[in-house]
């Protein structure tokens, strides 16, 4: 579906409108993931189905290899902290069927402040979407969102950008305690996350989603429970189950995974150094960048979590490992491993292996940086469970609202006009409001009327010389008014270029802020206390899965 459009409404009142955007036509795309878009034969070594999720699915869901046993530890632990969230009946009944032998389609995101980027909201109701689209094709499916809970860059999560309605970008950032590197999901809110509330309330206005996050982000949760609980109650009637990965029982069941990590690393290693190339080779970029003392391991020490390294030690022929100052042998780790699992955690290539060995898992909804890492994690995969989950792009969208689109209409632009530096787009609104040639014309004037003057002071000269004074009063007279018109032009540019400033302002704060698209960078609450929480029906109306493009929707 490379071209469409759609049109719902928002509880009867708002319009909604989508059209498809190639995602060629956006800035800075990875050619990696255009040609996965587009499934060309360069990829097809790097993913082993196209990403459209319609053609496969039930063929991969009777390749899930699931343990029994497993399935029900995990069920018993989702059922264990989704009631703790306040998790709704249809929630707690999708557990349930997962128990009963459902497959999962999995997504997931850091536990930014709010709720973090709009994209968050559109991850999750993807994977309903999907899920449903299974369970209608005869799979019986659920959704899950991972609570990337053991991230440990709290700079990247502790804030929210708004746009505000003098087109300026605001961002609140929240106080936090915990230590450097720990997990973002140690880290509690302050008793001052309250008077955030109040000033982000101040700014939104008043809305429902105002006393949604009262309720949820409170003085002594975690960023972790904060954002499940958000999530629990806007995805309630959904049945979204969420995760979080920091439950040491989860980590005692990755046990294993962790071990293979450890004790293949070389292997490991090895195959990724060769997808390295082979992906070079094709023309792409590594996402991550693989280094001799790497291992797809974190562990804890000291609060912190720090990258578990490894080396040869070349006086003994063996490998030894590395935690901080810490060293250990291949057989040391192990122990450590087995005695304190959850003092372990997967780095960002082997956290989907994780996800997948705990999850029956029918595939991964994601973004464009988390498809292209996938091109390097398969080998990571097929080492360590033997199969590979097919990746599908999330639905991604720039919601347009009634003002930033009459904007658009007044100035004949489209979208993708926004999708240029601020200067760029400063230059294409003054271009259609302000009279660059004005002064030059007034100059042009000036010197038309000294020569006309001046032509007719010569001939006044040879007629009545008496007329020469009263051909210059007249001359000054006239140049007079024309400075007088030339200085209300004047003020009249500069009010033009203070909307020009404004304009730029309003679009591309709104629409493409920081150079970037507007879902990443934008809080989904703002979008939420704008047009209320019925908006994440409407969007969900709009996922389709055959449409691989980004979406324009227009409220």
């Amino acid at each position: 579906m490379g071209s469409g459009e759609w049109d719902y409404a928002i509880s009867g009142e708002l319009s909604v409108k989508s059209q498809c955007l190639p995602f060629s036509q956006i800035p800075h795309s990875n050619p990696l993931f255009l040609d996965f878009l587009s499934y060309s034969p360069s990829v097809h070594e790097f993913y082993p189905r196209s990403p459209r999720f319609n053609d496969w699915f039930k063929q991969t869901a009777a390749e899930i290899k699931y343990d029994s046993a497993r399935r029900e530890q995990v069920c018993a632990i989702l059922a264990r902290q989704n009631a703790s969230w306040s998790a709704s009946p249809k929630t707690l009944a999708n557990i349930d069927r997962m128990k009963a032998g459902a497959a999962a389609v999995v997504t997931g995101q850091q536990v930014g402040l709010f709720g973090g980027p709009l994209f968050s909201l559109f991850k999750a109701l993807t994977a309903v979407k999907l899920a449903e689209e299974a369970t209608r094709g005869g799979v019986d499916c659920v959704p899950i969102f991972w609570l990337a809970t053991e991230d440990h860059d709290l700079d990247e999560i502790n804030h929210v950008a708004l746009p505000l309605a003098d087109g300026s970008l605001r961002t609140l950032t929240a106080p936090s305690t915990g230590s450097l590197n720990s997990p973002v999901g140690n880290i509690r809110c302050t008793s001052e996350i309250e008077a955030l509330e109040k000033q982000l309330s101040e700014l939104l206005g008043e809305s429902d989603i105002a006393g949604i996050l009262a309720e949820t982000y409170r003085p002594g949760e975690t960023f972790g429970s904060s954002f499940a609980r958000l999530f629990s109650r806007l995805f309630s009637e959904w049945g979204v189950i969420l995760l979080d990965a920091r439950d040491a029982e989860l980590h005692r069941i990755a046990e294993p995974i962790y071990q293979q990590a450890a004790m293949r690393a070389v292997e490991i290693e090895d195959a990724l150094h060769a997808r390295g190339k082979s992906l070079e080779a094709s023309g792409y970029d590594q996402q991550v960048k693989i280094n001799s003392s790497s291992t797809l391991l974190f562990a804890m020490q000291n609060g912190a979590r720090v990258p578990v390294h490894r080396r040869d030690n070349a006086a003994g022929g063996e490998i030894e490992f590395a935690i901080g100052d810490d060293k250990l042998s291949k057989n040391e780790l192990a122990r450590r491993i087995a005695a304190t699992p959850q003092d372990f955690s997967p780095n960002v290539l082997l956290r989907p292996i994780v996800q997948d060995y705990l999850l029956p898992t029918l595939a991964y909804a994601g973004g464009a940086a988390e498809i292209a890492y996938f091109a390097q994690t398969a080998v990571v995969y097929q080492a360590l469970l033997g199969r590979i989950t097919s990746i599908v792009p999330r639905f991604s969208a720039t919601i347009v609202d009634a003002k930033r689109q009459a904007i658009l209409q007044h100035f004949g632009l489209k979208v993708t006009d926004v999708f240029q530096s601020p200067e760029q787009l400063r230059q294409t609104l003054a271009s259609a409001i302000l009279p660059k040639a004005l002064n030059r014309s007034f100059d042009e004037a000036q010197d038309h009327l000294r020569r006309l003057m001046s032509a007719i002071r010569g001939s006044l000269e040879n007629l009545d010389k008496t007329l020469v004074d009263s051909a210059n009063t007249a001359e000054s007279k006239m140049l007079h008014q024309l400075n007088n018109l030339q200085s209300k032009a004047a003020r009249a540019e500069l009010l033009h270029s203070e909307i020009v400033e404004r304009k730029t302002d309003l679009l591309g704060n709104n629409l493409y802020p920081n150079k970037t698209l507007q879902e990443r960078e934008i809080a989904g609450i703002y979008f939420l206390a704008q047009h209320g929480t019925a908006l994440l029906h409407d969007l969900y109306d709009l996922i389709h899965p055959d449409c691989l493009d980004h979406q324009i929707v227009t409220l």
